[in-house]
């Protein structure tokens, strides 16, 4: 980690509950601020991230209200102080809002949140930051057919298209597990890199072959293997083993109990926290329920069907309509989470994961809580963002660490450059 006089400023852009931003500020870059509109999606990114005390800290600008903001109302409200970051910004991170794209949804080209994307355009024409960081679903790489014919929208090349006027542009897709992340989650990135500042690049300089070669040194570092099973990420969370007492934040709900890690990887995550683990809440499965989840559980077993969806017999057999519930495969990592908590089954007990196993899955470190409401739905479940859907929507902090380490050697290397030049 570099010293504080040289740690280069991001500033994360429609953060959520901060994933990218702890993976960034454990990677030694220094947060300026984070945008985030969603109250418990910022409240989580607060309590963590921007609160005395906390073990990785954005600075937070005096002029800027530690509150939820959407980027327009930011623009609006402090255009000003926005305008004179511009030069002395390092990094922007963050995805714009990907429901719009996702394949697990509704595709629909003239979905809002697909508009965001023009937004967070104009705060890099604002801040015109040196590089820019972009996650989002694979389905952003997607055609979105019209109605007319011919009519066809692919939001990644319009992205690249606006970008490549004044950056170097660099997009691949990678499936977190490979990167030590125990869930699946093939993820689009993009890399900026402003022409005026990187004005000439080699084929070697490429960040995503950059990414490729450091991963054996970056896990090695952690002890972890680039595949970590599901097991591997949540088996201390087993309730037969760990037991179970009241919820401490949820009158009338069990939760897990805190044991001791058995693996690397959770050793990894628990980050040296020592205190009871939160967000450990369970389901209150009823009796049917859990006798319908023990019975699906051992079929796909049977039938060799773990962590894939189940057929067509087994979803009429058990009154199942949706299609995305599969079951755990404790030797792979997990499927891609969703927002949904039904959408996935523990691997040996008849039950829905917690907030807390899916954020393992996230490799979300056990220090860090979800704030809001455990889950929502009917309307408002499109204008909140609970504890569930905060940890689905996050970038995993550990790929996030890893772009961190990736992208500050291109700060480095330009800014000696430009001390050997003066």
């Amino acid at each position: 980690m570099q010293s504080n006089v040289e740690r280069p400023i991001f500033i994360d852009a429609f953060a959520g509950c901060g994933g990218l931003s702890l993976g960034l500020l454990k990677a030694g870059w220094k947060g300026l601020f984070a945008i985030e509109k969603d109250a418990f999606a910022f409240e989580t990114l607060k309590t963590n991230l921007a609160s005395p005390g906390a073990r990785h800290a954005f600075m937070w600008p005096v002029w800027l209200e530690t509150k939820p903001w959407t980027i327009e109302s930011l623009m609006e409200a402090h255009g000003e102080q926005l305008a004179a970051l511009r030069g002395h910004v390092d990094l922007l991170a963050g995805g714009p809002p990907c429901q719009g794209f996702s394949s697990a949804g509704r595709r629909k080209p003239a979905d809002p949140r697909n508009q965001m994307i023009e937004r967070y355009m104009e705060f890099v024409d604002l801040v015109r930051p040196r590089l820019v960081l972009i996650e989002n679903v694979r389905g952003i790489t997607y055609d979105f057919v019209g109605s007319e014919p011919g009519e066809r929208r692919n939001f990644a090349e319009e992205l690249v298209a606006r970008l490549e006027k004044s950056y170097h542009v660099y997009f691949d897709t990678i499936r977190c597990s490979a990167f030590g992340v125990p869930q699946e989650r093939p993820r689009f990135f993009l890399v900026g890199m402003l022409k005026s500042q990187f004005k000439r690049l080699a084929k070697r300089e490429d960040p995503f072959a950059r990414l490729r070669a450091s991963k054996a040194k970056f896990l090695g570092a952690r002890a972890l293997a680039s595949k970590i099973t599901s097991r591997q990420a949540i088996s201390d969370l087993e309730t037969v083993t760990a037991g179970v007492s009241p919820s401490p934040d949820s009158k009338g709900y069990l939760a897990i109990r805190t044991s001791q890690p058995r693996t690397s990887f959770q050793r990894l995550m628990r980050d040296g926290y020592a205190g009871s683990l939160g967000d450990t809440r369970l389901a209150r499965h009823r009796e049917h329920i859990v006798e319908r989840f023990a019975n699906i559980i051992r079929e796909c077993k049977s039938a060799g069907r773990l962590g894939v969806q189940l057929n067509r017999a087994m979803r009429e057999k058990h009154g199942i309509k949706k299609m995305a519930t599969r079951v755990l495969d404790p030797s792979l990592p997990a499927p891609t989470i969703t927002s949904m908590p039904d959408d996935l089954l523990h691997y040996s007990e008849p039950r829905t994961l917690t907030v807390r196993e899916n954020a393992r899955l996230q490799t979300f470190p056990d220090w860090f809580v979800f704030k809001g409401k455990y889950t929502t739905g009917g309307k408002l479940r499109a204008r909140e963002v609970p504890r569930f859907t905060q940890v689905a929507n996050a970038v995993p902090p550990l790929v996030a660490e890893m772009w961190g380490e990736v992208l500050i050697k291109y700060v480095g290397a330009k800014a000696r450059a430009e001390r050997m030049a003066a």
